[in-house]
C-alpha cells in the first residue's frame, strides 16, 4: 500500500508517518519545512500546500491530510490559505485516493456546552475565531466520499502547542483558569490519533465522519493538576468564573488586534469556550465501524515531553 501524509513536517503528522513505516506501508511525506528528520524512513519532499498542487506526485491508495494551521489567533486570510486552500490543493493533487482530513472538535457550536455531541453537530454556521471557521470551510470543500476525523486538545510527547501553552500560564505558584474545575473534556492522545489515522486510510471504511478521543472524558481540575505534578511544576489551579473571564478576554484580543500585534493574547474568548464548559465527544462512530480502541487519558511520561 502507498500513502501520502501532508504536514509531515509537524507533531500529528510525523507521528503519523512513523506509525505507517512500522507497519511497512510505503509512505511519501509532505511538509513545509525544507527537511525533515523525524520520519523514521518516509519519503519527504517539501510542499507548501497554500501555493497550490503538486504537479508531479506520486500515485497513491490513501492521504492522511493533517498539514494546517492549529492557531487560535491569527489573520484571517492565513487560517483559510492554511485550512481551505491547503485542503483543496492536497484533494487536488492526489483525486483517485482516499482521502483522511485530519479535522478538529473545534467545528462543533462554541457558543453552547458539547455533551457528548455526535458527528451530525457540526460544521455549524458560527464560530469565535478565524482557525474553527477555516477548519469548517475545509470540511464543507471535502467530497462524499473522504473520511473526517475530530480530534479534540491533542497531546503527547512532541507537542509543541497545547502542553507548552498551559505551562507558559503559569504564575509562581498559580495557573489560572476560567471555569469550575468541574467541567468535563473530551482529550485525545497522539498515539490514539495516530492510531484513527492508520485505520481509516487502510481499513474497510472508505468514507464517514468520526469523532477521536480517549477512552472516556476527564475533568479539567483533574488533568491539570496530573499535568503539573507529571512536569513537576509547583503550582495549583485557580479558577476564574466564566462571567468575569470573558470579558477580559474580549478586551485583550481587542487590543491586540488594534495594536496589530503578532503575537496571540494569553488568554481569548476560544480558549475560554473550550475551558468554562463541557466539551466531550460520543466516539461510538468510530468504535464501531473503523474498529477504534482507544486508550483512556493519561500524562505519565509528561516531564519528558
Amino acid at each position: 500500500m502507498r500513502i501520502a501524509v501532508t504536514g509531515a513536517s509537524g507533531f500529528v503528522g510525523g507521528a503519523v508517518c512513523r506509525a505507517l513505516i512500522s507497519e511497512g506501508v510505503t509512505t511519501f511525506a509532505y511538509g513545509r519545512r525544507p527537511a525533515a528528520t523525524h520520519l523514521d524512513g518516509a519519503t519527504y519532499r517539501s510542499w507548501d500546500l497554500t501555493h497550490g498542487p503538486l504537479p508531479d506526485a506520486p500515485d497513491v491508495d490513501a492521504v492522511v491530510h493533517c498539514a494546517g494551521s492549529v492557531s487560535d489567533w491569527g489573520p484571517a486570510a492565513d487560517l483559510f490559505a492554511a485550512n481551505l486552500t491547503g485542503t483543496r490543493s492536497a484533494l487536488a493533487t492526489f483525486p483517485d485516493a482516499r482521502f483522511v482530513h485530519v479535522s478538529t472538535a473545534s467545528v462543533y457550536d462554541p457558543f453552547r456546552p458539547s455533551v457528548m455531541v455526535t458527528e451530525d453537530e457540526a460544521p455549524v454556521r458560527r464560530y469565535l475565531n478565524a482557525y474553527a471557521a477555516s477548519k469548517a470551510a475545509a470540511e464543507r470543500a471535502l467530497p462524499r466520499d473522504a473520511i473526517v476525523l475530530r480530534p479534540h486538545a491533542v497531546y503527547g510527547p512532541g507537542d509543541t502547542t497545547l502542553l507548552p501553552r498551559l505551562l507558559s500560564a503559569v504564575r509562581g505558584p498559580v495557573l489560572p483558569v476560567a471555569g469550575t474545575g468541574r467541567q468535563r473534556v473530551s482529550l485525545t492522545s497522539i498515539e490514539n490519533l495516530v492510531r484513527a489515522c492508520v485505520l481509516a486510510a487502510t481499513g474497510p471504511v472508505a468514507a464517514g465522519v468520526f469523532n477521536i478521543a480517549d477512552a472516556a472524558p476527564v475533568t479539567i481540575d483533574g488533568a491539570l493538576r496530573e499535568i503539573l505534578r507529571e512536569r513537576g511544576v509547583r503550582a495549583r489551579p485557580v479558577y476564574v468564573p466564566a462571567v468575569a473571564a470573558r470579558p477580559l478576554a474580549a478586551v485583550a484580543e481587542g487590543a491586540f488586534l488594534l495594536a496589530r500585534s503578532s503575537r496571540s493574547p494569553r488568554v481569548t474568548r476560544y480558549a475560554i469556550s473550550h475551558l468554562a464548559v463541557e466539551r466531550t465527544l460520543d466516539i461510538t462512530a468510530a468504535r464501531e465501524a473503523l474498529g477504534y480502541d482507544p486508550h483512556g487519558t493519561t500524562f505519565t511520561g509528561a516531564s519528558a515531553w
